[in-house]
Protein backbone atom coordinates (compact mmCIF):
# COMPACT_ATOMS: atom_id res chain seq x y z
CA UNK A 1 0.00 0.00 0.00
CA UNK A 2 1.49 3.52 -1.12
CA UNK A 3 2.05 5.88 2.17
CA UNK A 4 1.54 9.42 1.41
CA UNK A 5 4.21 11.80 2.30
CA UNK A 6 4.00 14.50 3.55
CA UNK A 7 7.14 17.67 4.13
CA UNK A 8 8.28 18.43 7.37
CA UNK A 9 6.90 21.95 6.59
CA UNK A 10 4.49 22.66 3.99
CA UNK A 11 4.17 26.05 3.85
CA UNK A 12 5.04 29.22 5.82
CA UNK A 13 4.03 29.76 9.29
CA UNK A 14 2.19 33.54 9.59
CA UNK A 15 0.78 33.36 13.80
CA UNK A 16 -1.26 36.88 13.08
CA UNK A 17 -3.29 35.37 10.45
CA UNK A 18 -4.06 32.87 12.02
CA UNK A 19 -4.61 33.90 15.25
CA UNK A 20 -6.73 37.12 13.51
CA UNK A 21 -8.82 34.01 11.86
CA UNK A 22 -9.00 31.73 14.99
CA UNK A 23 -9.36 34.28 17.98
CA UNK A 24 -9.47 37.93 16.66
CA UNK A 25 -10.28 39.92 19.63
CA UNK A 26 -7.32 38.73 21.45
CA UNK A 27 -4.79 41.39 22.37
CA UNK A 28 -1.65 41.02 20.50
CA UNK A 29 -0.08 44.63 21.23
CA UNK A 30 -0.08 46.94 23.79
CA UNK A 31 1.21 50.52 22.98
CA UNK A 32 1.97 51.88 25.98
CA UNK A 33 3.02 55.12 24.30
CA UNK A 34 -0.46 55.59 22.54
CA UNK A 35 -2.06 54.08 25.44
CA UNK A 36 -4.15 51.46 22.79
CA UNK A 37 -4.70 48.16 22.60
CA UNK A 38 -4.16 46.05 18.85
CA UNK A 39 -6.10 42.84 18.68
CA UNK A 40 -4.52 40.54 16.31
CA UNK A 41 -7.58 41.32 13.63
CA UNK A 42 -6.28 44.83 13.38
CA UNK A 43 -2.17 43.62 13.21
CA UNK A 44 -3.71 41.00 10.83
CA UNK A 45 -5.24 44.19 8.60
CA UNK A 46 -2.33 46.75 9.11
CA UNK A 47 0.10 44.19 8.08
CA UNK A 48 -2.11 43.86 4.93
CA UNK A 49 -1.91 47.35 4.26
CA UNK A 50 1.82 47.80 4.76
CA UNK A 51 1.94 44.64 2.22
CA UNK A 52 -0.01 46.96 -0.62
CA UNK A 53 2.65 49.73 0.43
CA UNK A 54 5.34 47.50 -0.16
CA UNK A 55 4.16 46.67 -3.36
CA UNK A 56 3.24 49.90 -4.37
CA UNK A 57 6.58 51.35 -3.98
CA UNK A 58 7.95 48.38 -5.82
CA UNK A 59 9.00 46.12 -3.39
CA UNK A 60 9.95 42.72 -4.10
CA UNK A 61 10.84 39.36 -2.60
CA UNK A 62 14.07 39.61 -1.64
CA UNK A 63 14.59 42.99 -1.07
CA UNK A 64 15.52 44.63 2.10
CA UNK A 65 13.29 46.85 3.76
CA UNK A 66 14.94 48.97 6.74
CA UNK A 67 13.58 50.55 9.67
CA UNK A 68 15.74 53.66 11.88
CA UNK A 69 13.37 53.85 15.12
CA UNK A 70 12.68 53.48 18.44
CA UNK A 71 10.74 50.63 19.41
CA UNK A 72 7.26 51.49 18.01
CA UNK A 73 4.03 49.90 16.77
CA UNK A 74 4.88 50.31 12.84
CA UNK A 75 7.70 47.51 13.44
CA UNK A 76 5.51 44.92 14.17
CA UNK A 77 2.82 44.99 10.80
CA UNK A 78 5.47 45.59 8.44
CA UNK A 79 7.87 42.95 9.35
CA UNK A 80 4.60 40.54 9.12
CA UNK A 81 4.21 42.61 5.64
CA UNK A 82 7.65 41.77 4.85
CA UNK A 83 6.42 38.07 5.22
CA UNK A 84 3.92 38.13 3.41
CA UNK A 85 5.92 39.83 0.67
CA UNK A 86 8.76 37.64 0.81
CA UNK A 87 10.88 40.83 1.46
CA UNK A 88 13.77 41.02 4.06
CA UNK A 89 13.48 43.50 7.35
CA UNK A 90 16.45 44.98 8.36
CA UNK A 91 16.21 46.74 11.76
CA UNK A 92 18.61 49.53 11.65
CA UNK A 93 20.91 50.69 15.06
CA UNK A 94 19.95 54.25 15.80
CA UNK A 95 22.96 54.82 18.16
CA UNK A 96 25.28 54.00 15.54
CA UNK A 97 27.46 57.33 13.75
CA UNK A 98 26.57 58.35 10.47
CA UNK A 99 29.61 56.60 9.26
CA UNK A 100 28.92 53.36 10.92
CA UNK A 101 25.00 53.31 9.97
CA UNK A 102 26.65 54.11 6.40
CA UNK A 103 28.75 50.86 6.08
CA UNK A 104 25.50 48.89 7.53
CA UNK A 105 23.29 50.19 4.68
CA UNK A 106 26.13 49.68 1.99
CA UNK A 107 26.13 46.53 2.87
CA UNK A 108 22.22 45.86 3.06
CA UNK A 109 21.84 47.98 0.18
CA UNK A 110 17.82 48.02 1.04
CA UNK A 111 15.00 49.20 -1.63
CA UNK A 112 13.14 51.46 1.08
CA UNK A 113 14.64 53.19 4.34
CA UNK A 114 11.49 53.84 6.61
CA UNK A 115 12.31 56.11 9.41
CA UNK A 116 11.65 58.26 12.44
CA UNK A 117 11.92 62.17 11.38
CA UNK A 118 14.42 62.37 14.66
CA UNK A 119 16.86 60.25 12.90
CA UNK A 120 16.48 61.30 9.29
CA UNK A 121 19.61 64.20 9.90
CA UNK A 122 21.59 60.82 10.77
CA UNK A 123 20.01 59.10 7.73
CA UNK A 124 21.01 61.18 5.40
CA UNK A 125 24.75 62.02 7.00
CA UNK A 126 24.90 58.57 6.63
CA UNK A 127 24.12 58.59 3.07
CA UNK A 128 26.84 61.58 2.73
CA UNK A 129 29.38 59.56 3.59
CA UNK A 130 28.30 56.28 1.81
CA UNK A 131 28.06 58.73 -1.41
CA UNK A 132 24.55 57.07 -2.20
CA UNK A 133 21.32 58.29 -2.68
CA UNK A 134 18.67 58.39 0.58
CA UNK A 135 17.69 54.48 -0.33
CA UNK A 136 13.96 55.62 -0.36
CA UNK A 137 13.11 57.15 2.82
CA UNK A 138 9.49 56.80 3.83
CA UNK A 139 8.82 58.82 6.80
CA UNK A 140 7.06 57.17 9.72
CA UNK A 141 5.54 60.44 10.71
CA UNK A 142 5.03 62.09 7.69
CA UNK A 143 4.70 59.96 4.97
CA UNK A 144 3.03 56.90 6.35
CA UNK A 145 -0.31 57.66 7.72
CA UNK A 146 -1.10 58.89 4.04
CA UNK A 147 0.44 55.41 2.49
CA UNK A 148 -1.53 53.33 4.92
CA UNK A 149 -4.91 55.65 4.27
CA UNK A 150 -4.38 55.47 0.31
CA UNK A 151 -3.58 51.08 0.87
CA UNK A 152 -6.59 50.91 3.32
CA UNK A 153 -9.67 48.48 1.57
CA UNK A 154 -7.02 47.57 -1.18
CA UNK A 155 -6.37 43.84 -1.76
CA UNK A 156 -2.64 43.12 -0.68
CA UNK A 157 -1.16 41.19 -3.48
CA UNK A 158 -0.43 37.45 -3.17
CA UNK A 159 2.41 36.07 -1.58
CA UNK A 160 5.05 34.60 -3.52
CA UNK A 161 6.36 31.19 -3.77
CA UNK A 162 8.83 30.75 -0.08
CA UNK A 163 10.74 28.44 1.13
CA UNK A 164 11.59 27.84 5.07
CA UNK A 165 15.20 28.20 3.82
CA UNK A 166 14.55 32.20 3.01
CA UNK A 167 15.74 34.87 5.00
CA UNK A 168 13.18 37.05 7.07
CA UNK A 169 14.87 39.11 9.21
CA UNK A 170 18.79 40.48 8.63
CA UNK A 171 20.13 41.54 12.18
CA UNK A 172 23.39 43.54 12.15
CA UNK A 173 25.96 42.59 15.43
CA UNK A 174 27.57 44.77 17.11
CA UNK A 175 31.39 44.67 16.62
CA UNK A 176 34.93 46.34 17.51
CA UNK A 177 36.38 45.62 13.86
CA UNK A 178 33.87 48.24 12.02
CA UNK A 179 32.96 45.55 9.60
CA UNK A 180 29.32 45.10 9.43
CA UNK A 181 28.23 41.61 10.27
CA UNK A 182 24.36 40.69 9.04
CA UNK A 183 23.11 37.61 10.61
CA UNK A 184 20.47 36.23 8.11
CA UNK A 185 16.98 34.60 9.79
CA UNK A 186 15.64 32.64 7.84
CA UNK A 187 11.73 31.48 8.95
CA UNK A 188 12.96 28.11 9.74
CA UNK A 189 14.73 29.87 12.48
CA UNK A 190 12.19 32.15 13.64
CA UNK A 191 9.86 29.06 13.79
CA UNK A 192 11.80 26.75 15.79
CA UNK A 193 13.01 29.69 18.07
CA UNK A 194 9.47 30.12 18.97
CA UNK A 195 8.85 26.94 19.43
CA UNK A 196 11.55 26.22 21.55
CA UNK A 197 11.30 29.09 23.73
CA UNK A 198 7.51 28.92 24.43
CA UNK A 199 8.09 25.03 25.89
CA UNK A 200 11.28 25.65 27.44
CA UNK A 201 9.92 28.58 29.16
CA UNK A 202 6.72 27.78 29.86
CA UNK A 203 4.92 31.00 27.77
CA UNK A 204 1.48 30.71 26.92
CA UNK A 205 -1.41 32.77 25.15
CA UNK A 206 -1.92 34.16 28.69
CA UNK A 207 1.46 35.56 28.94
CA UNK A 208 2.41 39.48 28.57
CA UNK A 209 5.73 40.71 28.47
CA UNK A 210 7.49 43.86 26.98
CA UNK A 211 9.68 44.42 24.72
CA UNK A 212 12.04 46.40 26.81
CA UNK A 213 15.25 45.71 24.60
CA UNK A 214 16.06 47.48 20.80
CA UNK A 215 14.85 45.77 17.79
CA UNK A 216 18.04 46.26 16.10
CA UNK A 217 18.69 43.70 18.59
CA UNK A 218 18.11 40.13 18.59
CA UNK A 219 16.48 40.20 21.89
CA UNK A 220 14.25 43.28 21.22
CA UNK A 221 12.52 40.27 19.01
CA UNK A 222 13.03 37.10 19.88
CA UNK A 223 12.75 37.85 23.83
CA UNK A 224 9.77 37.63 23.75
CA UNK A 225 8.13 39.62 20.82
CA UNK A 226 8.14 36.94 18.06
CA UNK A 227 7.79 33.90 20.23
CA UNK A 228 4.75 35.71 22.14
CA UNK A 229 2.91 36.07 19.02
CA UNK A 230 3.35 32.70 17.67
CA UNK A 231 1.78 31.29 21.01
CA UNK A 232 -0.69 33.89 20.80
CA UNK A 233 0.07 35.86 23.88
CA UNK A 234 1.00 40.07 24.13
CA UNK A 235 3.13 42.13 23.60
CA UNK A 236 4.02 45.56 25.56
CA UNK A 237 5.70 48.87 23.78
CA UNK A 238 6.72 51.04 26.14
CA UNK A 239 9.46 53.50 24.12
CA UNK A 240 12.23 54.19 25.51
CA UNK A 241 13.42 52.58 28.92
CA UNK A 242 13.00 54.82 31.93
CA UNK A 243 13.43 52.80 35.04
CA UNK A 244 9.88 54.19 36.73
CA UNK A 245 7.61 54.06 33.59
CA UNK A 246 9.23 50.52 33.01
CA UNK A 247 7.84 49.43 36.36
CA UNK A 248 4.97 51.51 36.34
CA UNK A 249 4.10 49.63 33.08
CA UNK A 250 4.77 45.95 34.43
CA UNK A 251 2.32 46.75 36.87
CA UNK A 252 -0.73 48.30 34.79
CA UNK A 253 -0.07 45.52 32.28
CA UNK A 254 -0.20 42.85 34.75
CA UNK A 255 2.80 41.53 32.48
CA UNK A 256 4.05 37.82 33.26
CA UNK A 257 7.45 37.99 32.57
CA UNK A 258 10.12 40.42 31.63
CA UNK A 259 13.67 40.56 29.81
CA UNK A 260 16.25 42.82 30.62
CA UNK A 261 20.21 43.47 30.63
CA UNK A 262 22.50 43.67 33.35
CA UNK A 263 22.62 47.57 33.21
CA UNK A 264 18.64 47.72 33.34
CA UNK A 265 18.17 46.13 36.78
CA UNK A 266 21.15 48.77 37.68
CA UNK A 267 19.02 51.60 37.08
CA UNK A 268 15.51 49.79 38.10
CA UNK A 269 17.36 49.94 41.75
CA UNK A 270 17.39 54.00 41.16
CA UNK A 271 13.72 54.13 40.56
CA UNK A 272 11.30 55.64 43.12
CA UNK A 273 8.74 52.44 42.73
CA UNK A 274 11.70 50.09 42.71
CA UNK A 275 10.46 47.03 45.20
CA UNK A 276 6.28 47.69 44.35
CA UNK A 277 4.53 45.00 44.37
CA UNK A 278 4.45 42.93 40.95
CA UNK A 279 2.02 39.80 41.61
CA UNK A 280 1.74 38.91 38.39
CA UNK A 281 5.44 39.12 37.02
CA UNK A 282 6.24 35.72 37.42
CA UNK A 283 10.11 36.22 37.03
CA UNK A 284 12.67 38.79 35.65
CA UNK A 285 14.87 37.58 32.70
CA UNK A 286 18.60 38.71 32.57
CA UNK A 287 20.97 38.13 29.56
CA UNK A 288 22.59 40.07 27.07
CA UNK A 289 25.86 40.05 29.58
CA UNK A 290 26.70 38.14 32.69
CA UNK A 291 24.95 39.71 35.78
CA UNK A 292 26.59 40.55 38.60
CA UNK A 293 26.23 39.35 41.78
CA UNK A 294 25.42 42.00 43.44
CA UNK A 295 22.72 42.95 40.94
CA UNK A 296 21.26 39.66 41.68
CA UNK A 297 21.37 40.04 45.13
CA UNK A 298 19.62 43.50 44.50
CA UNK A 299 16.64 42.04 42.41
CA UNK A 300 15.72 39.12 45.03
CA UNK A 301 16.40 41.47 47.79
CA UNK A 302 13.38 43.46 46.29
CA UNK A 303 11.29 40.50 46.34
CA UNK A 304 11.54 39.59 42.73
CA UNK A 305 13.07 36.22 41.19
CA UNK A 306 15.62 36.18 38.91
CA UNK A 307 17.13 33.92 36.14
CA UNK A 308 20.20 33.99 33.70
CA UNK A 309 19.83 33.43 30.41
CA UNK A 310 22.27 33.00 27.73
CA UNK A 311 21.99 33.09 23.78
CA UNK A 312 23.40 34.95 20.75
CA UNK A 313 21.93 36.34 17.13
CA UNK A 314 23.02 33.80 15.49
CA UNK A 315 21.62 31.32 17.21
CA UNK A 316 18.55 31.23 19.37
CA UNK A 317 18.51 33.91 20.97
CA UNK A 318 17.42 31.51 23.93
CA UNK A 319 19.20 28.42 24.12
CA UNK A 320 18.85 27.22 28.04
CA UNK A 321 15.68 26.66 29.84
CA UNK A 322 16.13 26.70 33.46
CA UNK A 323 13.78 27.39 36.62
CA UNK A 324 13.26 29.00 40.08
CA UNK A 325 15.00 26.75 42.54
CA UNK A 326 18.03 26.32 40.11
CA UNK A 327 18.31 29.84 39.46
CA UNK A 328 18.38 30.16 43.22
CA UNK A 329 20.42 27.14 44.77
CA UNK A 330 22.82 27.03 41.88
CA UNK A 331 23.65 30.66 41.02
CA UNK A 332 25.41 31.10 38.08
CA UNK A 333 23.98 28.21 35.58
CA UNK A 334 21.70 29.12 33.15
CA UNK A 335 20.34 25.26 32.70
CA UNK A 336 19.82 22.95 30.31
CA UNK A 337 20.09 23.05 26.24
CA UNK A 338 15.85 24.03 25.10
CA UNK A 339 14.28 21.95 23.26
CA UNK A 340 15.65 21.07 19.67
CA UNK A 341 18.79 22.33 20.04
CA UNK A 342 22.17 20.41 20.56
CA UNK A 343 25.13 21.47 22.42
CA UNK A 344 28.38 20.48 23.06
CA UNK A 345 31.69 21.78 25.14
CA UNK A 346 35.01 21.53 22.37
CA UNK A 347 38.23 22.32 22.55
CA UNK A 348 40.41 24.76 20.13
CA UNK A 349 40.39 21.40 17.60
CA UNK A 350 36.63 21.17 17.64
CA UNK A 351 37.00 18.09 20.00
CA UNK A 352 34.48 17.19 23.10
CA UNK A 353 36.04 18.03 26.32
CA UNK A 354 34.94 15.80 29.46
CA UNK A 355 32.63 17.58 31.74
CA UNK A 356 33.44 20.34 33.88
CA UNK A 357 36.02 21.26 31.37
CA UNK A 358 36.22 24.54 30.23
CA UNK A 359 35.85 24.64 26.08
CA UNK A 360 34.41 26.62 23.84
CA UNK A 361 30.23 26.27 23.61
CA UNK A 362 28.94 25.03 20.50
CA UNK A 363 25.53 24.58 19.01
CA UNK A 364 23.82 23.06 16.49
CA UNK A 365 20.04 22.21 15.37
CA UNK A 366 17.02 24.43 13.99
CA UNK A 367 17.66 27.62 15.31
CA UNK A 368 20.89 28.46 13.80
CA UNK A 369 21.00 31.36 11.44
CA UNK A 370 21.67 30.64 7.73
CA UNK A 371 24.40 32.39 7.77
CA UNK A 372 26.42 36.31 7.26
CA UNK A 373 25.06 38.01 4.60
CA UNK A 374 27.18 38.09 1.48
CA UNK A 375 29.73 36.78 3.80
CA UNK A 376 30.31 33.37 2.77
CA UNK A 377 34.09 33.22 4.46
CA UNK A 378 33.16 34.79 7.52
CA UNK A 379 30.50 32.12 8.00
CA UNK A 380 32.62 28.94 6.74
CA UNK A 381 34.75 30.55 9.81
CA UNK A 382 31.87 30.07 12.66
CA UNK A 383 30.54 26.73 11.57
CA UNK A 384 32.18 23.44 11.58
CA UNK A 385 32.05 20.88 8.67
CA UNK A 386 29.35 19.15 10.50
CA UNK A 387 27.26 22.55 10.90
CA UNK A 388 28.59 23.47 14.86
CA UNK A 389 28.11 26.55 15.62
CA UNK A 390 31.28 28.05 17.28
CA UNK A 391 29.92 30.88 19.58
CA UNK A 392 33.42 31.79 20.50
CA UNK A 393 31.81 31.62 24.34
CA UNK A 394 33.30 29.17 27.16
CA UNK A 395 31.20 27.42 29.05
CA UNK A 396 31.50 24.12 31.09
CA UNK A 397 29.33 21.13 31.96
CA UNK A 398 27.76 20.16 35.61
CA UNK A 399 27.55 16.25 36.16
CA UNK A 400 23.94 16.88 35.68
CA UNK A 401 24.18 18.34 32.42
CA UNK A 402 23.07 22.41 32.99
CA UNK A 403 25.85 24.60 31.53
CA UNK A 404 27.76 27.40 32.95
CA UNK A 405 29.45 30.34 30.82
CA UNK A 406 32.26 31.36 31.78
CA UNK A 407 33.21 34.23 28.95
CA UNK A 408 34.60 34.76 25.84
CA UNK A 409 37.59 32.65 23.84
CA UNK A 410 39.03 35.88 22.76
CA UNK A 411 38.98 37.77 25.78
CA UNK A 412 40.79 34.90 27.62
CA UNK A 413 44.66 35.44 28.40
CA UNK A 414 47.09 33.16 29.98
CA UNK A 415 49.17 34.67 32.80
CA UNK A 416 52.44 32.26 33.85
CA UNK A 417 51.12 29.34 32.23
CA UNK A 418 47.26 29.85 33.49
CA UNK A 419 44.09 30.73 32.16
CA UNK A 420 42.40 33.56 33.45
CA UNK A 421 38.79 34.31 32.19
CA UNK A 422 38.20 38.02 32.68
CA UNK A 423 34.57 37.20 33.31
CA UNK A 424 35.35 35.52 36.30
CA UNK A 425 37.76 38.34 38.03
CA UNK A 426 34.93 41.08 36.81
CA UNK A 427 32.41 39.21 39.20
CA UNK A 428 34.61 38.88 42.02
CA UNK A 429 35.71 42.81 41.53
CA UNK A 430 32.11 44.08 40.96
CA UNK A 431 31.34 42.51 44.68
CA UNK A 432 33.43 45.50 46.09
CA UNK A 433 31.72 48.20 47.51
CA UNK A 434 34.00 50.75 45.41
CA UNK A 435 33.10 48.74 42.10
CA UNK A 436 30.47 50.51 39.91
CA UNK A 437 31.15 48.81 36.30
CA UNK A 438 34.59 46.77 35.57
CA UNK A 439 36.52 45.44 32.30
CA UNK A 440 39.53 43.25 33.04
CA UNK A 441 41.80 42.71 30.33
CA UNK A 442 45.21 40.97 29.27
CA UNK A 443 48.00 43.19 29.36
CA UNK A 444 51.93 42.31 28.18
CA UNK A 445 54.18 41.52 31.27
CA UNK A 446 58.18 40.61 30.88
CA UNK A 447 57.50 38.17 33.65
CA UNK A 448 54.53 36.27 33.15
CA UNK A 449 53.56 36.68 29.47
CA UNK A 450 50.31 38.57 30.43
CA UNK A 451 48.66 39.84 33.54
CA UNK A 452 45.28 41.05 34.40
CA UNK A 453 44.28 45.10 34.16
CA UNK A 454 41.37 45.96 35.64
CA UNK A 455 39.21 49.12 33.97
CA UNK A 456 37.21 50.71 36.99
CA UNK A 457 34.51 53.01 37.52
CA UNK A 458 34.06 54.21 40.87
CA UNK A 459 32.34 56.53 42.63
CA UNK A 460 34.55 56.19 45.36
CA UNK A 461 37.20 58.24 43.46
CA UNK A 462 35.20 61.67 44.47
CA UNK A 463 36.27 61.05 47.60
CA UNK A 464 39.89 58.60 47.37
CA UNK A 465 42.58 59.34 45.53
CA UNK A 466 43.30 56.59 42.37
CA UNK A 467 46.55 54.75 44.15
CA UNK A 468 44.59 54.39 47.40
CA UNK A 469 41.80 52.58 45.98
CA UNK A 470 43.77 50.47 43.62
CA UNK A 471 45.28 49.02 46.94
CA UNK A 472 41.90 48.50 48.40
CA UNK A 473 40.93 47.05 45.42
CA UNK A 474 44.32 44.94 45.40
CA UNK A 475 43.39 43.73 48.85
CA UNK A 476 39.69 42.77 47.71
CA UNK A 477 40.64 40.82 44.90
CA UNK A 478 43.79 38.87 46.71
CA UNK A 479 41.38 37.41 49.55
CA UNK A 480 38.78 36.42 46.51
CA UNK A 481 41.32 35.02 43.98
CA UNK A 482 44.11 32.67 43.36
CA UNK A 483 47.18 34.84 42.91
CA UNK A 484 47.77 34.23 39.33
CA UNK A 485 44.11 35.70 38.56
CA UNK A 486 44.68 39.10 40.43
CA UNK A 487 45.04 41.95 38.52
CA UNK A 488 48.31 44.13 38.52
CA UNK A 489 47.24 47.34 37.35
CA UNK A 490 44.38 49.05 38.03
CA UNK A 491 43.00 52.03 35.68
CA UNK A 492 40.49 54.50 36.54
CA UNK A 493 37.80 55.78 33.87
CA UNK A 494 34.36 57.98 34.19
CA UNK A 495 33.09 55.12 31.68
CA UNK A 496 33.49 52.04 30.05
CA UNK A 497 33.63 52.21 26.44
CA UNK A 498 30.46 50.14 24.96
CA UNK A 499 29.37 48.93 21.25
CA UNK A 500 26.28 49.81 19.94
CA UNK A 501 24.21 47.16 21.46
CA UNK A 502 25.41 48.42 25.31
CA UNK A 503 28.05 45.68 25.65
CA UNK A 504 31.57 46.76 27.16
CA UNK A 505 33.86 47.56 23.43
CA UNK A 506 36.63 45.05 25.07
CA UNK A 507 38.60 46.45 22.18
CA UNK A 508 38.50 50.22 23.09
CA UNK A 509 38.91 48.95 27.00
CA UNK A 510 42.23 47.24 25.87
CA UNK A 511 43.52 50.39 24.07
CA UNK A 512 42.56 52.80 26.81
CA UNK A 513 44.64 50.28 29.06
CA UNK A 514 47.79 50.36 27.12
CA UNK A 515 47.62 53.77 26.39
CA UNK A 516 47.00 54.41 30.44
CA UNK A 517 49.37 52.07 31.46
CA UNK A 518 52.39 53.40 29.50
CA UNK A 519 52.66 56.35 32.64
CA UNK A 520 51.58 53.40 35.41
CA UNK A 521 53.80 50.89 37.14
CA UNK A 522 51.77 47.83 38.22
CA UNK A 523 51.23 47.57 41.84
CA UNK A 524 53.02 45.04 44.07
Amino acid sequence: MHEPSFPLLPEIFDPVAWWARTDGERTAIIDAVRETRITYRALHEDADRWHVLLAQRGVRSGDRVAILAQNRYEFLPLFFACIRSGAIIVPLNWRLTSGELARVLSHAQPALLFGELAFRALAHDASVVAGDALWGWVDLDDDVPTLLHHARGQQAPASPPRSHEDTTMLLYTSGSTGEPKGVMLPHRQLLWNAVATTTGWALGPDDIAPASTPFFHTGGWHVFTTPLLYRGGTVVLSGAFEPNAFLDALARYSMTIAFGVPTQFDMLQQAASWGRALPALRTFISGGAPCPQRTKRAVQAAGYRLRDAYGLTECGPNCFATNDRTARERDGTVGWPIPFLEMRVADEHDCVVTAGVVGELQLRGPQLFAGYFRDSARTAEVLTADGWLRTGDLAHVDPDGAYRICGRRKDMFISGGENVFPGEVEAALLDCPQVDAVSVVGVPDEKWGEVGCAVVVSSALAHAAAEPLATALLTEARSRLASYKVPRHFVFVEQLPRLGSGKVDRRAVLDLARAQLSLAAPIR
